[in-house]
């Protein structure tokens, strides 16, 4: 039996990753060419989606560091642990974060021409959002390392700042307060 800890799994995942990014850029490219009247709303849709695979990533994965934490390196549940935090960090985050991203930028140049200080707060939220989640990817790296390890409690204290900032995102982006 194939254990989802042995290095074939993995790098499937990642290719299923890799093909499910082509057929999302292949499905924008035919609703580009052939729904130019509903585009602006399926870029919308696809944005929306992305950013919440993100969240869910960014939310969980402290999580994961929290338990990573207590295992004894080199253990089976500290290398069980190392393998979630990769696949989810390289499965789900990266794409996710890169299609946020990029969709983001379109709609923000298409709609608004990059125009309004709530948009300029909104990017710059995102900014740290991306700063938090190189912040996480870093930690994979150490953990994957068996490095320097930081406190439970400080993994929980992190889990809080995506939160913070997706709540600021989403009230600029829905109440457009300035």
């Amino acid at each position: 039996m194939e254990r989802q800890t042995d290095a074939a799994p993995g790098r499937r995942a990642r290719l299923r990753a890799f093909v499910a990014i082509a057929v999302f850029v292949g499905v924008l490219a035919l609703l580009h060419a052939f729904a130019r009247n509903s585009f602006y709303l399926w870029v919308k849709a696809f944005h929306v989606i992305a950013v919440i695979a993100w969240m869910a990533g960014l939310l969980y994965m402290p999580r994961l560091f929290v338990y990573h934490t207590d295992a004894e390196p080199g253990s089976v549940q500290s290398e069980t642990f190392k393998v979630m935090e990769q696949r989810l960090l390289k499965v789900i985050m990266n794409p996710a974060m890169m299609i946020s991203w990029t969709l983001g930028l379109y709609l923000a140049w298409d709609l608004y021409r990059f125009q309004g200080a709530w948009l300029h707060g909104k990017i710059a939220l995102v900014v740290l959002l991306t700063a938090s989640h190189m912040h996480l990817s870093r930690a994979v790296r150490r953990f994957a390392a068996d490095g320097p390890r930081k406190t439970a409690r400080y993994w929980r204290m992190m889990n809080e700042v995506p939160t913070l900032l997706m709540m600021a995102v989403v009230i600029l982006v829905i109440v457009k307060p300035f």
